[in-house]
């Protein structure tokens, strides 16, 4: 059976609770279309997350590749359309900060998503859960996960499908952040469910 790669992040600056990680979490072994999901939690590290799933990438072998991460403050599901080459922002977990650094020296400027984030895009407002592609992952570790893991893939001449799409609050993060929009955890994880059927629909 296929399999797909799916990862998500461990709680970090304010945020208490992670959602993406109880997404993960959940849908771990579970088949989703023609995918077996292999769930794994990766650290607030800019040191550490994308050679985490560089390793995981080469010891799963997957069929695609999806990770999440939390956009406290985005109302939407967004897919992101492209990653850029530079760490950026506040100090991760560990206290590593770096402004305006390369991610990697040698790489692009930018790597494009390899998702069909129009088809997951247009798929979840049609299912009633709002969603539009994001031009822009920021510079923290969402963004560094995707560019190191789109680096990785196009070193390895793979064709393999990878991308990052970010999810709003939980209502339980709303709860401690009144001005945050939120969404239930249940609506989370079924999004993303929907998500990876398109994927696999586009296998």
């Amino acid at each position: 059976m296929k399999t797909l790669l799916l990862t998500g992040f461990e709680p970090f600056l304010n945020f208490p609770i992670n959602p993406t990680e109880e997404i993960v979490n959940e849908l771990d072994g579970e088949i989703i279309g023609s995918f077996k999901i292999i769930g794994k939690i990766l650290p607030v590290d800019f040191n550490l997350a994308g050679e985490n799933i560089s390793k995981l990438f080469h010891e799963i072998n997957p069929n695609a590749v999806v990770s999440l991460g939390l956009a406290g403050g985005r109302s939407t599901i967004t897919p992101e359309r492209i990653a850029i080459n530079c760490n950026d922002g506040a100090a991760d977990n560990k206290g590593n900060k770096y402004i305006g650094k390369k991610i990697k020296e040698e790489g692009p400027d930018g790597l494009f998503s390899s998702l069909p984030i129009q088809q997951i895009t247009d798929s979840l407002n049609e299912h009633k859960y709002p969603a539009e592609i994001s031009n822009s992952a920021g510079t923290y570790l969402c963004n560094n996960v995707m560019y190191q893991m789109l680096y990785e893939i196009m070193k390895q001449g793979s064709m393999v499908p990878s991308g990052f799409i970010h999810i709003p609050a939980s209502h339980e993060l709303a709860v401690l952040d009144r001005k945050l929009p939120s969404w239930s955890q249940a609506d989370l994880t079924k999004s993303i469910k929907l998500a990876i059927e398109i994927i696999s629909k586009n296998e």
